[in-house]
This record gives structure tokens, C-alpha cells and sequence, in this order.
């Protein structure tokens, strides 16, 4: 059935992620604690629609009575029992390295609870790519997803770094099968300024994409954000680039500018912003308190055509 994309239906670009990951196998998913309503709601659903078969860790008693309390039948969902969120985190780690779920779902805990235990050096879930967060964000007005990153995890990234950050932005878009990605490196301004250090890089990480050394999207940096997504403001600069004014990924200098652009974007213009942690072994749908639960079942989705592009290349990479 066609989705309505009236005005209408402010959340149709989320509704569509939700149908194509719909499409795919539930993804196993250990969640982290999930000790509250919100966050044990958020799995219980994103399993009645198909997205996740979630594994519960946490302290049963505790997941049991938030259960009581919020309504919720977790009597078919299995259950690993753990002292505390800490140790919550570590089993619920534990479970993917034993491949027993490709994804990681945070809970009650803290963010940095849960990013410990995945950054541990001998038991946790890194790769030789930089961990990194996007938010894929929809907007009532704009015609097109926009993934922003990083507004979560680094808080300064150096230019090796921004290049994990950059790829691993690609490879979501990939995921979501974005016809074409369209990367904008942001800064202050379009122009490369030797005394603003994000222009430089800005300029270095178009060069890396031009020798094969960031593969997948057009790039275009540095540019400001308003002829990074709007026509007009690229043609009134006379910007002439494939990416000005089309940009569908959004790669800001530093955690706080991305920050603030995100809740910019959803206190002021209305926009949801799915959370997805990116680089490591799996991915980990890294969700708010505030969050609605739609923005929840999203990261959820985005989680699985995650990890059905992994089982792909996986599945690539052993062929003869």
C-alpha cells in the first residue's frame, strides 16, 4: 500500500524506514537495561513490529516490575539476568561477541555506562574503524532525510578521525539506500580560511574522497550550512557543486556545533531525530529519555538495514 506523503503525516520518511526494515528478519538485539517504561516499551514494540527480537539484561526483578507497571507482557522475550547496569552493559556486550545478537540497545543506563563497555580494549566491540554517532533526522519541510554527524560521541575530532566519521556516515546512507549520498562538510563559511582549521579540513577530506581514500558519496567542504541544504543559498554564492543545496549528510566541525544543529532542528523546526552509533562491531541504537516512540522504532530500523548490510558484505567477502 502507497504511503501518504501529505503534510498531513509529519512522520512518512520514518514510516518508510520502519517498511523497509519490515521487510527483514527481526535483528537479535541484546538490550541494555532496560529498567523503565520508556526504554522497555521501546523494545517491546519495536518486537511487535518486526524490527528487533530483543534479549532483556538487566536485573529481572526490576525489568519485571517496570513491566507490571507499564502494562507490558515480556513473558515470550528472553531474559539474561545481571546485578547492575555496569554489569548490564558488559553481558549485554558479551551476547554480541558471541554472536548472539547483531545489535546493542541502550536502556536505563547512562550513555557512557553502556560506550564503556563497548570501548573496553580486551572485551569490548572495536573495530579499526573510529566509533562514531549519527542522528538521521526528518523534517516536515525538507524533502529528504538528513543524517548529521557526530553530535554525540566525539567531542573534537582530529582529521583521521572526521575520515571514520565521514565513512561511516556513507555507510549508513548505503544501509538506507539512499540513491545518491551527498556529503557537506560544514564550516562557518564556503571559502577555505587558513584561520579556521574546519575549512582546512574541510578541504583535506574532499581531497581523501578524490584519491579512493573515503569511497561511496560525493563531497563537497567546506560549506555553510545554509548552501549546504538549500538551492537558493548556493545560487546566490554562486556555488557550482553536485552536493551545494542537495547535501543529504551533514558532517559538522565538532560535537557541539553538531549538538546544537540537531536540537536546533527538533525544538524549532519540528524535526525527529533517530539515534545510531556506528564503527563497531554492531550497531547500537542510542536513544533519549525524550525521545518519541516513533524516533525510537526508527533507530530501531535503521539498526536493522544496518545489519543486513553487514550480513551482505559479510556474505561478499567469503565468496570465491
Amino acid at each position: 500500500m502507497p504511503i501518504d506523503a501529505s503534510p498531513r503525516r509529519p512522520h512518512v520518511k520514518y514510516e518508510l524506514l520502519l517498511h523497509a526494515a519490515q521487510r527483514l528478519p527481526p535483528v537479535p538485539t541484546a538490550v541494555a537495561h532496560p529498567c523503565d517504561d520508556v526504554s522497555l516499551e521501546a523494545a517491546v514494540e519495536a518486537a511487535q513490529q518486526k524490527l528487533i527480537a530483543p534479549i532483556l539484561v538487566g536485573p529481572p526483578a526490576r525489568i519485571r516490575a517496570a513491566a507490571a507497571a507499564a502494562g507490558l507482557d515480556i513473558a515470550d522475550l528472553p531474559l539474561v539476568a545481571s546485578a547492575h547496569s555496569h554489569d548490564s552493559a558488559a553481558k549485554a556486550v558479551a551476547l554480541v561477541r558471541a554472536g548472539k545478537a547483531e545489535a546493542l540497545m541502550k536502556g536505563s543506563l547512562h550513555t557512557d555506562e553502556l560506550m564503556g563497555a563497548v570501548v573496553a580494549h580486551e572485551d569490548g566491540l572495536r573495530t579499526e574503524r573510529r566509533i562514531s554517532h549519527c542522528f538521521v533526522m526528518a523534517l516536515p519541510d525538507h524533502p529528504d532525510v538528513l543524517i548529521i554527524t557526530d553530535a554525540a560521541v566525539n567531542i573534537a575530532p582530529d582529521l583521521e578521525e572526521k575520515a571514520d566519521i565521514v565513512q561511516n556516515a556513507i555507510d549508513l546512507a548505503h544501509a538506507m539506500d539512499l540513491p545518491e549520498v551527498r556529503v557537506a562538510i560544514l564550516s562557518a563559511m564556503e571559502t577555505v580560511n587558513p584561520k579556521v582549521r574546519s575549512t582546512i579540513e574541510a578541504a583535506a577530506l574532499c581531497k581523501m574522497a578524490e584519491r579512493g581514500q573515503i569511497t561511496g558519496a560525493i563531497l563537497d567542504g567546506p560549506l555553510a550550512l545554509d548552501n549546504a541544504i538549500s538551492p537558493e543559498a548556493a545560487a546566490v554564492k554562486h556555488i557550482v557543486s553536485p552536493v551545494a543545496g542537495r547535501a543529504n549528510v551533514l558532517v559538522v566541525p565538532d560535537l557541539e556545533a553538531g549538538n546544537m544543529l540537531a536540537k536546533s532542528l527538533s525544538f524549532l523546526a519540528g524535526a525527529d531525530a533517530a539515534g545510531i552509533v556506528l564503527g563497531a562491531r554492531v550497531p547500537i541504537i542510542l536513544t533519549s529519555r525524550a525521545d518519541s516512540l516513533i524516533t525510537r522504532l526508527a533507530s530501531c530500523a535503521v539498526a536493522s538495514l544496518l545489519a543486513e548490510a553487514r550480513r551482505k558484505a559479510a556474505a561478499a567477502a567469503v565468496r570465491p
